[in-house]
């Protein structure tokens, strides 16, 4: 499909330059030869076709790029400074890094740890946490649960059991996180009565209002600084993206 958009775009180029030579339409005969020619050529030089492609691709991809630029800029208050999301790392770092999260996501998990070393390794980075469960039923429950505790037990706590439940394989069932808040000394009852809260769904859906601003159809995605990082990264990554956002 994208060899066909490629030469497409090609043909049209050729048929452009045609014209503005030419300043005159083609006949109907004139275009069967100019097409005929064309078909000749690209089955003569194949690689034209490859080369139309990659400028395609790097093209769309700067596109995408600036497009992600403007949507932080636009939405950088909700972003940054939204008033409810965990905030980890150094709070006065140099660098910010967002991260939109669920629970029951592999890359998720996998990018808790790289994310932990990354902070470990770099005092200077403020992490702030979104919780933005879109995996079913069960990361709805993982994140009510942690977003309750947060209001309930404070940051902590929070931190805590985001931990534990980035450890968890399989379904997040409502006794498990029981076992899980008790295991952590937690005030259960008070945090199971605030899961299904107002407060609760506001924080939940407001982030995921914002993930719908900014173009997010799946976890883990970034806001490192000014840009949007769709998917995992590694940590060597994300270290040399932080270097490069230095300068």
């Amino acid at each position: 499909m994208k060899h066909l958009i490629a030469t497409t775009a090609l043909l049209g180029t050729l048929a452009s330059a045609a014209f503005a030579q030419n300043l005159t339409p083609m006949t109907d005969e004139e275009r069967a030869l100019f097409r005929a020619e064309v078909r000749a050529y690209l089955f003569e030089n194949p690689e034209v076709i490859m080369e139309a492609v990659e400028i395609l691709q790097n093209r769309e991809a700067e596109d995408q790029i600036q497009a992600d630029l403007d949507l932080v800029a636009a939405h950088a208050d909700e972003i940054f400074n939204d008033g409810y999301s965990w905030v980890g790392g150094n709070p006065d770092g140099d660098i910010v890094l967002v991260e939109f999260l669920d629970y029951r996501c592999g890359y998720c998990k996998r990018a808790h740890g790289e994310v932990a070393q990354l902070l470990e390794s770099d005092g200077d980075i403020k992490l702030i946490v979104k919780e933005l469960p879109i995996l079913g039923d069960s990361s709805v429950l993982a994140s009510r649960f942690a977003v309750a505790v947060k209001q309930v037990s404070g940051d902590d706590s929070y931190k805590a059991v985001a931990d534990a439940l980035m450890s968890v394989q399989g379904d997040i069932t409502l006794p498990a996180l029981r076992r899980l808040g008790n295991t952590f000394g937690l005030d259960m009852p008070a945090i199971e009565a605030h899961m299904d809260s107002e407060e609760v769904t506001a924080e939940i859906s407001a982030t995921r209002e914002l993930a719908g601003k900014l173009q997010i159809s799946g976890t883990p995605t970034f806001v490192l600084q000014d840009e949007l990082l769709r998917g995992y990264l590694p940590l060597d990554q994300m270290q040399a993206i932080v270097a490069d956002k230095r300068g």
